[in-house]
């Protein structure tokens, strides 16, 4: 290793000119990645509302009715007149009213109640409209126009409109405040004014490198466009802080400069690179998700992680040696306290830390997998939100209601009247628009236009429009799919096609409950093989872990005990997340024990550790967590506002524990720690002079 770095730093300006070129490049190439803010893109080959789905769009040119517009204080002719200004607008591919479902000639007293009542009551017109997904922002700002300030409009193509046009702005802000402050707490906790421009300008060429090379997935997820950039900083941020300390250090020894950062980079490879790894194969973990949103994030991630140890371990050296005489020129005494009292006070508490950690871990863990979850995404805008106010308006007069469409073969007409009819006794769906509700029965075939008629039946199947009063996901919706599904199976064995907004959240509450224990579980086992072969122990890497694994279960236990509901997406995700980005806290302070303990006996090897690495861990753990907490407040997006909030407070929780329950635990478990790790060779455990007991 020491050949090849010696290659890097007499190279300067090849690799200098190398990443200049490829981060310029990866620049403009960020505009041409794809964002997808939706959910059920994300669900697995062969779920049964995807089948139905891409079936449905070779049958028919009308995708399913994603969008429920409410005008108030409107008269049927008025109403009438809407619907037609609707439909004109870019972006809606059809529009469903009650003209569409009884002969609205005939007096509205005369028709059946629940079914008028599904689109018109109170002088109000509910509209089911068809958005293109190609088009929603568009469609969405134009209906708007056409129904004003007093309409409503709810659904998941305007929530996926809504994600599209907030997002970006709000991913901007999160990015500007989160460099800020990470800027802030670097001026902390280094000692020359350059060295944070430093860092961050390294981290700023990583970061561009990843988002311009997202363009080989073609499109990347509203999860990993808003938390990608500012994640792969914050966690990648300590590598380059540990290789200029490292450096730092050399220099003492060693006045050549690049001599010094020869051996600053041979001494940090290791760690550097299993908090780097541990990161990756964290990350990499979601990639084995059947749920795709989770391989989307992991291989985003994970790529950023890895590009950001290529970067500090060629660019950075470079970058530092090209600008050492200015970081020495601008250099000032620490702002920081001296952290050995710091650490006196640690060891004097990690014993009952240690019991406290021992009592809340089965609670922790038991209260994790207990809480509510939203599986779909007609939650992620708020009630306080323009999207939360137009969902209630609408609900305060019509009620929970969602579209649902169900293909089944064409032909016999009498089975489809069997089916029909059974449809109609399920109490909660109020009206079926179909080939066999609508010709003989209110409208004659002869009065059917062809652009009707093409839109219920194909030459293969029949479309049936269930209108259901059901919100768009819960045990409620979720036992009522289950219901329609099995009526139509009575039916056409086997031969139907099912989907909507709420058979897919059911689809997506079966396939990433699934993935659950299959993702921890890789990340887990991922992380604690690398561990075993970095540290050469056996012990260790079950005590990093377990530390980390139960910071995890504490984090996620705080919805259950506050009684909130948490997307089911976020709570999977920053599984991986935590585990990989926080366990490189516990690796830093294990890693310097060891070293310390070589030398001297445990408790003075724990308080030296706690000293060295206190900055370097706070500066990392503080950064990550005010941008998780940045993402929690700026973001209106429901999944990511959430996401954020579990990082920002996993980063605090697993800080915390390894600073305060890790030492116990290590100090404790020494004698088991020095048996099972290679070439342990530790000191006596009472060599420290005047060991406080403890």
């Amino acid at each position: 290793m020491r050949a090849f770095y010696r290659g890097i730093v007499n190279n300067p300006k090849k690799i200098m000119a190398l990443f200049l070129i490829v981060t310029v490049i990866c620049f403009f190439l960020t505009d041409d990645v794809g964002v997808n803010y939706d959910l059920s893109k994300y669900l697995p080959e062969g779920t049964a509302s995807t089948i139905s789905l891409e079936v449905m769009e070779e049958e028919f040119s009308g995708g399913i009715p994603n969008a429920r517009v409410m005008v108030p204080d409107v008269t049927i002719p008025e109403a009438l007149a809407l619907k037609e200004e609707i439909a004109d607008c870019e972006g809606v591919l059809s529009v469903t009213w009650l003209d569409d479902v009884v002969d609205i000639v005939q007096p509205i007293e005369t028709l059946d109640a629940d079914t008028v009542e599904t689109y018109y009551q109170d002088s109000a017109a509910l509209f089911s409209v068809t958005l293109d997904e190609e088009h929603l922002v568009a469609a969405v700002n134009a209906i708007r126009e056409v129904i004003g300030e007093d309409g409503a409009m709810t659904g998941d193509g305007v929530s996926t409109a809504l994600s599209t046009s907030s997002t970006e702005s709000e991913v901007a802000m999160i990015t500007v405040v989160g460099v800020a402050f990470a800027l802030f707490i670097l001026m902390l906790t280094t000692t020359s004014w350059l060295e944070p421009v430093v860092v961050l300008l390294g981290m700023l060429v990583a970061v561009v490198i990843n988002m311009g090379t997202n363009l080989m997935f073609g499109e990347v997820s509203f999860a990993s466009n808003a938390a990608g950039p500012v994640l792969q900083m914050a966690v990648s941020l300590d590598y380059s802080v540990f290789l200029i300390h490292r450096y730092e250090e050399c220099r003492l020894e060693q006045p050549d400069r690049k001599e010094a950062m020869v051996e600053a980079l041979c001494r940090s490879t290791t760690s550097i690179l299993s908090s780097g790894l541990t990161t990756v194969l964290g990350f990499v973990a979601l990639v084995f998700m059947k749920f795709q949103l989770g391989p989307d994030l992991g291989l985003v991630l994970a790529k950023g992680v890895a590009i950001s140890l290529v970067t500090v371990f060629l660019f950075m050296p470079v970058f530092i040696l090209a600008t050492g005489k200015w970081l020495d020129k601008l250099r000032h005494r620490s702002l920081m306290p001296d952290f050995h009292g710091f650490g006196r006070a640690v060891t004097r508490i990690m014993i009952p830390m240690v019991v406290v950690f021992l009592v809340v871990m089965a609670p922790s863990f038991l209260a994790a997998n207990a809480n509510s979850y939203y599986y779909g995404s007609s939650h992620i805008f708020g009630e306080d939100t323009e999207y939360g106010q137009d969902t209630a308006a609408i609900e305060a007069v019509f009620g929970k209601s969602d579209t649902y469409v169900l293909l089944v073969p064409t032909g016999d007409l009498a089975t489809q009247r069997e089916l029909s009819d059974a449809l109609h006794d399920i109490p909660e769906v109020k009206s079926i628009l179909s080939y066999v509700d609508t010709v003989g029965q209110e409208i004659p075939e002869a009065y059917l236009d062809e652009a009707t008629l093409s839109q219920l039946v194909s030459d293969d199947y029949s479309r049936m429009v269930l209108t259901v009063e059901a919100d768009y996901e819960g045990e409620a919706t979720f036992a009522l799919v289950e219901t329609i599904r099995e009526t139509a199976q009575r039916y056409y064995p086997d031969s139907y096609y099912l989907t909507g907004e709420g058979v897919v959240a059911c689809d997506l509450k079966t396939s990433i409950t699934a993935d659950l224990l299959r993702v921890n579980l890789l990340a887990i086992v991922a992380i604690f093989l690398v561990l075993l072969l970095t540290m050469k122990s056996i012990s260790l890497p079950v005590i990093l872990v377990l530390t980390i694994e139960t910071a995890i279960w504490i984090n996620q236990a705080v919805p259950y005990f506050t009684d909130s509901t948490v997307f089911y997406v976020s709570n999977l995700i920053i599984s991986s997340i935590q585990l990989g980005a926080t366990v490189d806290y516990a690796i830093l302070l294990t890693d310097r024990y060891m070293g310390y303990r070589r030398e001297m006996g445990k408790k003075q090897a724990l308080q030296e550790a706690i000293s060295a690495v206190t900055v370097s861990m706070l500066t990392s753990g503080i950064v990550l967590a005010v941008i998780g907490f940045m993402m929690g407040a700026v973001s209106s997006h429901g999944i990511i506002a959430q996401l954020g909030t579990l990082i920002g407070r996993g980063s605090l929780l697993s800080l915390t524990l390894v600073l305060f329950v890790l030492p116990g635990l290590l100090y404790l478990l020494d004698g088991l720690i020095g048996k099972t790790t290679l070439h342990a060779r530790f000191a006596p455990a009472n060599a420290e002079t005047k060991e406080e007991s403890i």
